[in-house]
């Protein structure tokens, strides 16, 4: 993707520092904002599903918090070593090549108060996953308490000219992901917990019906919206309504 595009940004939305130890997420970084000369973004996470995987979730944001500082020095070149609770950087340890910039734009996923408002201090964009509800944007945004930091909402997304169709399909999709996040909205009353209302957890229709919800998002205070899979029918055909369709009628 870096060697046949110019200028969208590329990266990761999100890893996680359970999975990935903060110095292989340093690193993968750096090469990527390398061969895309400059153009690279991380996103953070604490991570869902871990559980299956048998490992500990313990004080996620501490793991956040070291997961940055590790990062943020390796890109720098700082070589002065970090000894946190959860990591550790050993002094003198460096990357194995020079970055190619000493910071990347950094994207913080969240659907934490606590961490929404620490994100608001270290991170260029604060990102709600699996979310298309315009009245949960004020919400994060006061959780935020920086407006100089974006907010980036994006969930299961489904583009089609067979508008029930698309919703039938993301209808499908998102159950996956219902499990973790439907609980924690907080504008949603009990019962829509128990019977979670798919529009507010996907985006899915024609282009036009698509453009509307975007737009809904943007109006709400959402910096930027993230449509994510399947996309459409199939990746290549969802992207290709996405850009020929839906990017014209959105007009920006």
């Amino acid at each position: 993707m870096a060697r046949v595009t110019e200028r969208i940004r590329l990266g990761p939305a999100a890893l996680n520092p359970f999975t990935l130890h903060p110095y292989e997420i340093a690193g993968q970084i750096a090469m990527l904002d390398a061969v895309s000369g400059g153009r690279a973004y991380l996103g953070l996470a604490k991570g869902a599903w871990l559980d299956r995987l048998g490992i500990e979730e313990r004080r996620p944001l501490v793991a956040l918090r070291e997961a940055v500082a590790i990062i943020r020095a390796l890109l720098a070149g700082d070589d002065g070593g970090i000894a946190g609770e959860r990591f550790m950087l050993a002094p003198g340890t460096k990357l194995a090549y020079p970055p190619t910039r000493e910071s990347v734009p950094l994207t913080i996923g969240t659907w934490g108060p606590k961490t929404a408002r620490w994100a608001g201090t270290v991170a260029d964009e604060v990102k709600l996953g699996g979310s298309a509800n315009p009245d949960l944007v004020p919400v994060v945004r006061d959780w935020i308490g920086n407006p100089e930091v974006g907010l980036v909402v994006g969930c299961v997304t489904v583009v089609d000219e067979d508008g029930d169709w698309a919703r039938e399909r993301a209808s499908d999709v998102v159950q996956h992901y219902l499990e973790v996040v439907a609980h924690l909205d907080p504008t949603l009353e009990a019962s829509d917990r128990r019977a979670p209302p798919l529009e507010r957890f996907t985006i899915a229709g024609t282009p036009e019906e698509v453009a509307e919800r975007v737009m809904e998002l943007w109006d709400a205070g959402a910096a930027r919206v993230e449509l994510g899979t399947p996309q459409g029918r199939t990746p290549a055909s969802g992207i290709d309504l996405i850009c020929d369709r839906l990017v014209p009628l959105l007009g920006r």
